[in-house]
């Protein structure tokens, strides 16, 4: 096992990324020795020979002359490249294994997807339940309905009390990757200060419990809500636990239904949950690999803007953005609806380009792994794929914004004003940019009523809406 350079610096990783990491190999090799295995650990900078993946197999190959090398399939295209070329090198001498930290191989997913003209989520997720089998009822859905988006849309007071993630005091182990962290990597993004991840596997477990008790049976209505001063409201913030594989995705899916059925939680809650685990993380993973490695080149709407700045220091005006992007830089975390309607929806109003929105979320968030990163981005939040994986851009003004969270409130800007110095620049954002791809967009179904909002819209409102978003992008460095 090593701590190797290459994967810390194909994007500038969030500090408290590489010391989650770094720290969770540590503890798993030291529990690996314990229970008797023989292992060979190289620290960040013990070795200034071995960079990469390619230079530790060599190593291996070198000092044991092994006649078989044994790797789990690597899950970023760039790493499986790597493998592919030692094996052309050596043939015969690397196997690689499953990995076991997902429930549809992607062979499943290729045969799911053959055939189909759009293969939209939510069927994929339908029959993930029916070959789960969790929260059905014979070959139907418990409650009758497959999937209650509609109802985690509730707005949350101000004073409303919230749970907050479990926390782990640092072990020695853990202090001396921080200090590491530290000092190698003090020009990275984010902050290193109050880390509190859990590093272990039982600890992640008590983390997803604590979710389970406490957090899950409101965590359906809240789903989508954000608050200036709660930064993980009824959220699980497990997902890097599961991404590197301290947490199983059907067994944490199996707890929730499980809880489901001993009347502690409701369904929207339970089904909201599991649709993020079996529906969503399973599927954006066969997006990628069926898509690969053309998929991270796409640009659909030709957008060219350098990523802001503000997105690296948070320093801007508008408050939901600051807010975001300050919660990313303290924590690596932020949930789906910040990272989708705030920080995405900006850039893709904006025309930032998305191979840059896409690296930004990539280095930032403790679960970022470009297998669930970049479908997610590109796809989802960006809309570059020209809507392959999404049926129509996420895009929004500040009014769903200002609906979702208490950011307007706080602003610098003003949300009913809809054009000008002062209005919210989501508004006009957002018209302004239906109104420079409507060749691309006026047939989507879903855009329809849209379009027919701009197309009402004196001239001189749309004149004074463009005017406002130019003079506003003219500024934005």
């Amino acid at each position: 096992m090593a701590e190797l350079a290459d994967e810390t610096s194909y994007v500038d990783h969030h500090k408290k990324k590489i010391a989650f990491i770094f720290s969770a190999m540590r503890h798993f090799n030291e529990e690996l020795t314990n229970n008797g295995w023989r292992t060979e650990y190289l620290r960040y900078g013990e070795d200034s020979a071995v960079q990469s993946f390619d230079d530790l197999l060599e190593q291996a190959l070198d000092k044991y002359r092994p006649r078989e090398i044994i790797v789990t399939q690597a899950n970023e295209y760039r790493v499986r490249k790597v493998f592919a070329g030692f094996s052309a090198r050596h043939p015969g001498l690397l196997t690689e294994v499953i990995d076991d930290r997902f429930i549809c191989s992607e062979s499943e997913f290729i045969d799911w997807v053959a055939g189909r003209k759009q293969p939209r989520m939510e069927y994929f997720y339908r029959d993930m339940r029916r070959r789960t089998g969790l929260l059905m009822d014979g070959d139907q859905p418990i409650g009758g309905k497959w999937n209650y988006d509609a109802d985690n849309r509730k707005t949350l007071a101000k004073d409303t009390k919230v749970v907050l993630p479990k926390r782990f005091q640092l072990d020695a182990l853990t202090a001396e990757v921080i200090d590491t962290v530290r000092h190698a990597f003090c020009q990275n993004f984010g902050d290193i200060d109050s880390f509190w991840f859990g590093v272990k596997r039982d600890q992640a477990n008590a983390a997803f419990e604590e979710f389970l008790q406490n957090a899950l049976p409101l965590f359906g209505d809240y789903q989508d809500a954000m608050l200036s001063d709660e930064k993980f409201l009824f959220h699980s913030v497990v997902s890097h636990y599961l991404n590197v594989g301290l947490l199983d995705p059907l067994d944490i899916c199996k707890a929730v239904e499980e809880q489901f059925h001993l009347g502690r939680v409701p369904l929207n809650a339970a089904e909201g949950f599991i649709r993020q685990i079996i529906g969503w993380r399973e599927y954006v993973r066969g997006i990628y690999w069926w898509q690969m490695p053309d998929y991270v080149e796409l640009n659909y709407f030709g957008h060219e803007r350098p990523l802001p700045a503000f997105y690296w220091t948070g320093e801007t005006k508008m408050n939901c953005l600051a807010k975001c992007i300050g919660q990313t830089k303290e924590e690596a975390y932020a949930h789906h609806i910040q990272r989708l309607m705030i920080t995405g929806n900006f850039a893709m109003l904006a025309g930032v380009q998305p191979q840059q929105i896409h690296e930004w979320y990539l280095a930032v968030y403790a679960d970022a792994f470009e297998w669930v990163e970049l479908p997610n981005t590109l796809g989802m939040s960006q809309f570059a794929d020209g809507g392959l994986l999404g049926s129509k851009p996420y895009a929004s003004g500040g009014n769903y914004i200002n609906k979702m969270s208490d950011y307007c409130n706080q602003c610098h800007y003003k949300i009913k004003e809809k054009v000008g110095e002062t209005a919210c620049p989501f508004n006009y954002l957002y018209w302004h940019f239906i109104s420079r791809h409507a060749d691309k967009l006026q047939s989507n179904g879903r855009l329809k009523f849209a379009f027919n909002t701009w197309e009402k819209m004196s001239v001189e409102r749309r004149e004074q809406i463009n005017q406002s978003a130019e003079h506003f992008l003219s500024r934005l460095r």
